[in-house]
């Protein structure tokens, strides 16, 4: 009569460790008895580095109560570790969840002028677009002309030239300032060469 499996090493997946993480229905990786070939190159701090036997390294595993998994299938012999497979992929996927979740959506700030803007306020807002530029944010400046005062468009755009010259060390001008209605505007991005995921308008 047939005894039931009590634990011990399950072929194909997460084979010789039933720990507390849930084994997956397909296998990213070969994995134990799923690796077919004769021989396998062990690497890893848990073994003593070279080519064993296919069925003596998953021994070893078995020993461990680990997992032997197969890295570089392209290799000759194919690379193998031996690691928990499960709490690997469980890892792997908690590591990739905390990359995206620390990935910063890129927003559009933007600085506002006027063509009167003083030179205390334009070092302050300056300070303000080299942070920005510095986080990786894009950056939408503009003069914003009132009534007659579109007659100083020439102003505007000396002012914004000059911005651009302060902002030189963190980021660049998209094109030349240009006047869209009753705005002389110009787009910065920043040096790093980060592109936006998403453009939220802020303005200082």
């Amino acid at each position: 009569m047939a005894l039931p499996n009590r634990g011990g090493f399950r072929p194909g997946g997460g084979g010789f460790n039933r720990g507390r993480f849930a084994p997956r229905r397909e296998a990213e990786h070969r994995i134990n008895h799923h690796i077919r070939v004769p021989q396998v190159r062990l690497v890893g701090d848990n073994v003593t580095i070279g080519v064993y036997s296919t069925q003596e390294a998953m021994k070893m595993a078995q020993d461990q109560g680990l997992d032997l998994v197969e890295i570089s299938p392209q290799a000759d012999p194919p690379v193998c570790k031996i690691i928990d497979y499960n709490k690997f992929l469980y890892d792997k996927k908690k590591k990739e969840k905390e990359m995206k979740a620390k990935a910063k959506t890129t927003e559009m700030k933007e600085i506002r002028f006027t063509p009167n803007t003083d030179d205390h306020d334009f070092d302050f807002k300056s300070k303000h677009a080299e942070n920005f530029l510095k986080e990786g944010n894009k950056v939408k400046a503009y003069v914003q002309f009132k009534g007659r005062a579109i007659q100083f468009k020439d102003r505007g755009e000396l002012l914004l030239l000059k911005f651009a010259d302060r902002l030189k060390d963190f980021g660049q001008l998209e094109s030349m300032p240009k006047l869209e209605g009753k705005r002389m505007l110009a787009i910065f991005t920043p040096k790093t060469g980060k592109k936006p995921k998403a453009e939220k308008p802020q303005q200082a």
